[in-house]
């Protein structure tokens, strides 16, 4: 794989990390559980038909300044203030897993923002009858599971890419887990159900056929629940982040929904 372009954004005095590959439409992606440590192949068959653009949320690999964001509303201005220095106000949007809570509250919040919307499992949802499973409440070993239908693909995605400081690499790694908890304290339920009705974006909903950290039945939630048009589709062999399971499936299936009329 090519490298991406790397660029840098300043959120609440903070550096941000923005990687941009491809060219056509653009597509904002924000990454899942862990972050994005190191460029994956799902972000390629993107930029095969887009200009793919990711930016770190703040804590995540390649960003900091999640210590200053103190409450849900400080994390929301954040994340719009990161897309727009990324430019990618008003484009299509991906979001999976943590990056898919905030990617819909951006689509709720500022319609503008939004053009186009993806969720892939977003966590911001609680239901006691059908709990979603708490990825900080697992021991370390069990994390890979959760994460992937194939638990090496998680092990590939955090493993220590070359160049980096070995003492400092299992830190960083930590930090994002921390930046994502204190993003979605409690059990990942920021009461995205009250704000769900306010998204006019059309709206693909992406579900990992065997996903043990959220319900499936939450991405029924969803798209009945949102004003805009909505459509659910489970991708086969895939767990909670499906892009690292099955990156041409989920690939595939983004392209097929931003190609509709």
């Amino acid at each position: 794989m090519n490298e991406p372009q790397t660029l840098t954004v300043d959120v609440n005095g903070f550096p941000c990390r923005v990687w941009r590959k491809g060219n056509g439409p653009k597509l904002g992606f924000l990454a899942g559980f862990g972050g994005l440590p190191r460029w994956v192949p799902f972000l390629d068959k993107l930029a095969e038909k887009r200009t793919v653009i990711v930016p770190s949320l703040p804590g995540f690999p390649g960003a900091t300044g999640h210590t200053v964001l103190d409450n849900h509303l400080d994390w929301v201005i954040a994340v719009r203030q990161l897309l727009q220095r990324a430019d990618l106000a008003g484009a299509d949007l991906v979001g999976s897993s943590v990056g898919g809570a905030f990617a819909a509250d951006m689509a709720a919040i500022f319609p503008g923002l939004v053009k186009r919307l993806v969720l892939m499992a977003p966590f911001g949802l609680f239901d006691e009858k059908d709990p979603a499973t708490d990825p900080w409440a697992q021991r370390a070993d069990n994390v890979a599971g959760l994460m992937c239908a194939e638990p090496d693909n998680w092990r590939q995605l955090v493993a220590i890419p070359e160049g980096a400081n070995s003492i400092e690499w299992p830190i960083e790694m930590t930090r994002a887990s921390e930046a994502a908890a204190r993003a979605l304290w409690p059990l990942g339920n920021t009461q995205l159900a009250k704000r769900l009705p306010l998204i006019e974006a059309p709206t693909l909903v992406l579900w990992g056929d065997n996903d043990p950290i959220m319900p499936t039945s939450y991405a029924h939630t969803i798209a009945a629940s949102i004003k805009g048009q909505g459509q659910v589709q489970t991708i086969a062999g895939a767990g909670h982040l499906a892009y690292l399971d099955q990156p041409q499936a989920v690939a595939a299936a983004i392209e097929m929904f931003l190609a509709q009329k």
